[in-house]
């Protein structure tokens, strides 16, 4: 399954290291915060990603044009201009990379890559969250519930505006704005959509939380997957403080999901039903 990344925003709150990059490539132990969430999918299995670069795209561009001289010993004939390489490359992924506009909105830079992604589900998230979600249940979860998209419902007191959950915890059935919620559950991306979901993008101005999500709500074709461990988002100087902080620890939430041995989960099964519950439709991501 392909893996669509929204990377395109500018990072405003993060301003002291996104004026000279985009957000997702601000570093967390060394690496682009988007090499992490890459490296996350890929431990289970799903290593075909659709970058949708935006502001300051060419940073990105340019890191995985580099990639394997960047992190490989090498040598180089200066006369031929050939390149032999001393290591192998630990990532065996296929990365897309393409410009949908420096002022496209979430929703118009998902629609923009419908042509690459054809008519087969796809991941999506965004380019700024790091966490231990495990998508191969994700994956599961979404194929059992029929529905034309998920999104993973994360724990996050207090900074984020909230949605409602069915009681059987299944289903979204609405959103609220930011401010009321009493630090439930909120929209952490992870989603997993069908084909179905382009239709609902109108153009390079829509927003996906907005219209989109609301119309799948309306449509009863909204999940939730709720997940209720590691999550944490990157938005400002703070963040990325802790991270890094998390990063250095032996028992770094995210990099132990790495070492275990990747398990194949052909169904879920859901647990107890959970009352409606706040959920944030994150509106900070407008412009990824």
């Amino acid at each position: 399954m392909k893996v669509v990344i929204l990377a395109g925003g500018l990072g405003t709150r993060l301003s002291e290291e996104t004026s000279v990059r985009p957000k997702p490539m601000v570093e967390v132990g060394g690496k682009p915060i988007l090499w992490h969430i890459m490296r996350h999918y890929a431990h289970f299995g799903h290593k075909e990603f659709v970058v949708c670069c935006g502001y300051k795209g060419e940073v990105i561009k340019e890191y995985f044009l580099n990639y394997r001289s960047i992190s490989s010993d090498f040598s180089i004939d200066l006369g031929s201009g050939n390149i032999e390489f001393h290591s192998p490359s630990d990532e065996d992924w296929k990365v897309t990379l393409v410009d949908t506009g420096a002022d496209s909105m979430t929703g118009g830079r998902v629609r923009r890559v419908r042509e690459i992604i054809g008519d087969e589900p796809f991941c999506l998230t965004y380019g700024d969250g790091i966490s231990t979600v495990p998508i191969d249940e994700l994956v599961a979860f979404h194929k059992a519930q029929g529905k034309w998209a998920t999104v993973t419902a994360v724990l996050q007191p207090g900074r984020f505006g909230a949605l409602g959950m069915s009681e059987d915890g299944r289903n979204v059935t609405g959103f609220r704005e930011k401010g009321i919620h009493d630090g439930g559950h909120i929209n952490g991306g992870f989603y997993v959509c069908e084909p179905e979901v382009f239709d609902l993008i109108e153009g390079d101005s829509t927003i996906w939380e907005r219209d989109p999500m609301e119309r799948l709500v309306e449509l009863n074709q909204l999940t939730a997957f709720r997940h209720d461990k590691f999550w944490q988002c990157m938005d400002t100087l703070r963040d990325k403080t802790y991270l890094e902080e998390l990063w250095a620890q032996p028992d770094c939430p995210w990099r132990q999901v790495y070492a275990k041995p990747r398990r194949i989960v052909e169904a879920v099964t859901v647990g107890e039903p959970v009352n409606t519950v706040p959920f944030e439709p994150r509106m900070r991501q407008v412009a990824s």
